[in-house]
């Protein structure tokens, strides 16, 4: 039988968490889990108001580890997340998963921690956890440990951020893939590219091949064709029920290259 401990504060959780716990925020990973009969021991949740709240400092934005799907579409200082939250799932699913959780979600989901990627935000842990890179706690999520917040800094010019999700089912489908691009620009040229696919390995990847074919160059066509050309470098495609690796490899490039292409004209 499952018991549900509640804690005040965060710290408090992080000091009762065990082998025999799962922390449970929203809870549409966790209770997935329930109802297909893998109850953990221990359920463990938090009531501190502050993990919902999102607080902005200059360019810095601190989104509360509990802020749901829902929660971003109804900010505006969030907008430039909105097109991804958007297409997480249903009402129901927007109202229950939270900022946080999708950077534990397995494959194929995970697309707004590959905006996250992509963004270069970063975590905070609880208590003196500090702040890690979202691409450091991708690499190491079995020790992730409790997270706090995300923050992340706004893009300078909207722009330069592009997201797109390809899924057999529309809108709200399970991810064929997604590709999150942040294309900074100083006197038109990029400088500091970075390109991040959901669904193409077992988490968020970064596509190391397109970021150093845009990096320090001009947005063109001919670039975008290089780009898409090595997109799939650094990537590593599971076969599973949606799509097999070979296709998601063989569409990286074409997909990658309709979303450069339209930032390209904005």
């Amino acid at each position: 039988m499952t018991t549900i401990e509640t804690y005040p504060t965060l710290d408090e959780a992080a000091r009762a968490m065990g082998q025999d716990a799962v922390y449970l925020g929203g809870g549409t990973l966790v209770m997935r889990a329930v109802n297909e009969g893998k109850a953990p021991q221990r359920l463990v949740r938090v009531t501190d108001p502050g993990l919902t709240e999102v607080r902005l400092s200059g360019d810095t934005i601190r989104i509360g580890a509990a802020v749901t799907m829902s929660d971003v579409l109804a900010n505006r200082d969030l907008d430039f997340l909105h097109p991804i939250a958007r297409l997480i799932g249903g009402p129901q699913v927007r109202n229950m998963a939270t900022v946080a959780g999708n950077l534990f979600a397995a494959h194929p989901y995970g697309d707004f921690a590959a905006a996250l990627l992509a963004l270069d935000a970063s975590v905070i842990g609880a208590g003196q956890g500090g702040a890690r890179s979202v691409g450091d706690l991708l690499r190491d999520r079995g020790h992730a440990g409790l997270i706090a917040a995300v923050e992340i800094r706004r893009p300078r010019d909207p722009r330069a951020f592009g997201f797109l999700k390809v899924s057999r089912v529309k809108p709200k489908g399970v991810s064929v893939l997604s590709i999150a691009a942040h294309l900074p620009r100083e006197g038109g040229r990029i400088r500091g590219a970075r390109i991040a696919f959901g669904a193409m390995g077992p988490g968020p990847l970064r596509s190391t091949g397109a970021e150093r074919a845009l990096e320090g160059q001009s947005l063109s066509a001919a670039l975008i064709d290089s780009a898409a050309s090595a997109a799939s470098e650094g990537l590593d495609p599971p076969t599973d029920e949606i799509a097999s690796a070979w296709y998601r490899k063989e569409v990286a490039g074409v997909h990658l290259k309709r979303l450069l292409t339209e930032m390209e004209r904005r």
